[in-house]
């Protein structure tokens, strides 16, 4: 069901994360979850909605402030410190809450994007018990109970909701805008360090291209007919475009080391930011380097699945592809070849390679995620 359908039903400040669930879920799996969620996540206010044209039922999910505090210390959430304990950005900490900007603002001390990274981080880590089942689910203890619900399509969709009003905010003064700066702080706070990161860097790009724009059609208008002067003028582009290319590099990892330590992920571990994936499945163990519990799965069988089972579907898939568009060239020989086909009838050949890629790769994306998911639990 489209994400839209739910946007409006509840105000997101009352609903910051949106599970739905696919209309034929029973009350039995409904009331499981809930009470899981409840038990082993009491920091979460969830709330049961049920829509009335699809009849499909969602759990939308939110925090109280004193709970997002205490995830955001849980997660060891970046944030920005008032300039009189030293500025900068630092680890949130609930014993010195008191030294961080706007903690007294319940409003706004959080982002939504903020919010919701710590609410999914809880809900992404509700852990099943020895022995727990659902229907014919059975969990292995220490299992992350929702992302193996949702792999197992019980769970239809999570998402985080939009907030109308800050989208309208940027609509604005980012979408609507013409001629301006992006608001890159607007666009981190609300969508994330990723997002800002990317556009950021769109616009850099964008901007750094009218150089070689510029001097390319400079070099064209007045480049002569004859072949030694367009050949002149090929190697003085190319030279201007190795300097312009070195240059822009170094400029940007300049601008994107500003951006970073501006929004608190210079100096953040790539491995803290994402939590290991959480349908993993193996044997727990204690782990040689940290000495903490992990699941564990033996290299052996992981080369052995590589070695018997992906490398050959693989090379079946590479096969299969390579042999339909021979089929598909051959066949527009032959079209080509009858000059009494309409001219319409010539360009079937193509149309059905449109449609054998495209099926392909529907295809194809399903075989890869299967291949990812058995290769490496």
């Amino acid at each position: 069901m489209s994400h839209k359908a739910w946007m409006k039903t509840v105000p997101t400040e009352n609903c910051d994360v949106l599970m739905t669930f696919p209309d034929t879920t029973d009350d039995h799996t409904l009331l499981w979850l809930l009470n899981h969620i409840r038990l082993g996540i009491p920091e979460l206010i969830v709330q049961v909605r049920h829509h009335k044209h699809t009849h499909v039922y969602a759990f939308f999910v939110t925090a109280t402030y004193e709970s997002l505090l205490r995830g955001a210390d849980e997660i060891g959430l970046r944030k920005p410190v008032k300039a009189e304990f030293g500025g900068g950005m630092r680890s949130f900490s609930c014993e010195e809450d008191y030294i961080y900007e706007n903690i007294e603002n319940e409003l706004y001390f959080f982002t939504s994007q903020e919010r919701q990274n710590i609410i999914r981080y809880w809900l992404e880590n509700l852990r099943a018990k020895q022995g727990e089942s659902l229907h014919n689910i059975h969990f292995l203890e220490g299992q992350p109970i929702i992302p193996e619900l949702a792999a197992r399509g019980v769970i239809q969709q999570i998402f985080p909701l939009h907030e109308q009003r800050i989208l309208k905010r940027l609509m604005k003064s980012w979408v609507q805008a013409v001629c301006e700066a992006q608001p890159l702080d607007e666009i981190c706070d609300y969508f994330g360090v990723k997002i800002a990161m990317y556009f950021a860097w769109l616009g850099f790009y964008t901007s750094a291209m009218v150089y070689p724009a510029v001097f390319g059609s400079i070099l064209y208008t007045f480049t002569e007919s004859d072949q030694t002067s367009q050949d002149i003028c090929c190697v003085v582009f190319a030279i201007f475009n190795v300097i312009w290319a070195t240059l822009f590099l170094e400029e940007w990892k300049r601008r994107g080391a500003e951006f970073a330590y501006k929004w608190g992920t210079l100096d953040t571990p790539a491995e803290s930011i994402e939590e290991p994936r959480p349908q993993f499945r193996g044997i727990k163990r204690i782990s040689p380097v940290t000495s903490a519990e992990e699941f564990y799965y033996p290299p052996w069988k992981r080369l052995l699945f590589q070695c018997l089972v992906s490398l050959p579907v693989c090379l079946a898939c590479l096969s299969i592809v390579f042999l339909l568009m021979l089929i598909c060239f051959q066949l527009q020989e032959f079209v080509l070849s009858i000059q009494e086909l309409p001219r319409i009838i010539r360009f079937l050949p193509k149309i059905v390679l449109a449609v054998i890629v495209t099926a392909c790769d529907e295809l194809y994306k399903k075989i890869a995620y299967w291949l990812n998911d058995m290769g490496v639990c």
